[in-house]
């Protein structure tokens, strides 16, 4: 199947999920992704909705077979999958008796954790509507909080017992003016440290920029700083504290954390299915790739017990159709998924939109250098 013709299979399959015939691990519910399958199909790393009521209406079956897994749609075959096996570092526990899955966890290839698991604005007005961090420590899916030490261990065992590429950590805000980033520093220290492996912080902007120098000199390789929809309506209705922030703050952030960190190494995403307006979407991914950030566009993944809870992902062929308009530009920009060093934008799992920067008469060109046309 070519890249193009699997991405569009990948945009409907993550907005109507698919039926399973066993159970093949995956995330239920707190943080994201969440209600997530996690599989690759032809190769491609994927993530699908999976236990949403939803899903029993979806055309697809992902079915164990003689010769492993398939892919199906209204009782076709579709593509060849793969299940990952069960982490084998969730078998192990710190000294104190912690397992080491409640630390972090395996995203199909990359390790992924919420250092601090709480939030300064859950509970409140302004908490995020599509949210669910706090959930995960209602569940007792986790611990409040990771120390550098902790996750440098787990990291060192993923490493070499599941053979992780990178590691990501985010964390919710906290009261400081850096929003935790100093301390997923730290963290990203320890880190590298132990295995080495490319670290992807993600945070919201901190009041004093010169904070992404300081965690750049700790170890981070990447940064995630998360607008979600640069429709200013949706934004102030789904996440006020980052309207607060507004578009133009988000930039000032994108444009210093680029000059630190490099064109393609910072990344945001957005969100789509928020009702968000299309035009404002599109000219707001294009700036800013202009300034160099990569644009991780996703459908929304309604997590269960989160003020969104009970929605539905947006049409897939909507997605599609935003894919098509942002995926090529990234490429004739001079970014690309494969130049970014850690993070959501190196895995790809939760979106298909590397699928579509096939679109791009520059795919093959892996180098290609940023162009300020503004």
């Amino acid at each position: 199947m070519s890249a193009l013709g699997l991405g569009s299979v990948i945009a409907e399959l993550q907005s109507r999920g698919a039926r399973i015939e066993r159970d093949i691990g995956g995330r239920r519910g707190g943080a994201g992704p969440s209600d997530a399958g996690m599989i690759w199909v032809d190769g491609v790393r994927v993530t699908f909705p999976f236990t949403a009521d939803y899903v029993t209406n979806s055309p697809f079956v992902l079915r164990e077979t003689d010769d492993g897994w398939s892919l199906e749609r209204d009782g076709e075959w579709i593509a060849r999958a793969e299940v990952p096996p069960r982490p084998k570092f969730y078998d192990l526990q710190t000294a104190d008796g912690i397992p080491y899955w409640k630390i972090a966890l395996l995203h199909i290839d990359s390790l992924a954790t919420t250092v601090i698991q709480t939030c300064r604005h859950w509970g409140t007005a302004d908490q995020c509507r599509f949210c669910g961090i706090e959930l995960s420590l209602e569940s007792n899916a986790t611990i409040p909080v990771k120390q550098p030490h902790q996750l440098a261990e787990v990291a060192l065992a993923a490493q070499r017992l599941d053979g992780v590429v990178d590691v990501t950590l985010t964390t919710g805000t906290t009261h400081g003016p850096d929003k935790g980033a100093t301390y997923l520093g730290r963290c990203a220290r320890a880190v590298k440290d132990a295995t080495g492996l490319p670290v992807q912080a993600q945070f919201e902007p901190p009041d004093d920029l010169s904070v992404l120098e300081e965690i750049k000199e700790q170890g981070v390789d990447s940064v995630g700083i998360h607008i979600e929809s640069f429709d200013p309506d949706v934004l102030a209705w789904v996440a006020p504290p980052k309207a607060r922030t507004g578009v133009e703050g988000y930039f000032r952030a994108w444009e210093r954390a680029v000059e630190v960190f490099g064109a393609g190494q910072v990344s945001t995403y957005v969100i789509l299915g928020l009702g968000e307006d299309e035009k404002a979407t599109v000219e707001g991914c294009k700036r800013a790739v202009d300034a160099g950030v990569y644009p991780f566009v996703v459908p929304l993944r309604p997590v269960p017990g989160s003020l969104l809870g009970d929605w539905l992902p947006p049409p897939p062929d909507y997605v599609e159709s935003l894919y098509r308009q942002i995926g090529p530009y990234v490429v004739r920009r001079g970014l690309g998924s494969w130049n970014v060093s850690a993070g959501c934008a190196r895995c790809q799992a939760c979106s298909a939109i590397s699928s579509f920067e096939e679109l791009s008469d520059d795919v093959g060109r892996r180098s290609l250098p940023i162009v300020d046309v503004r």
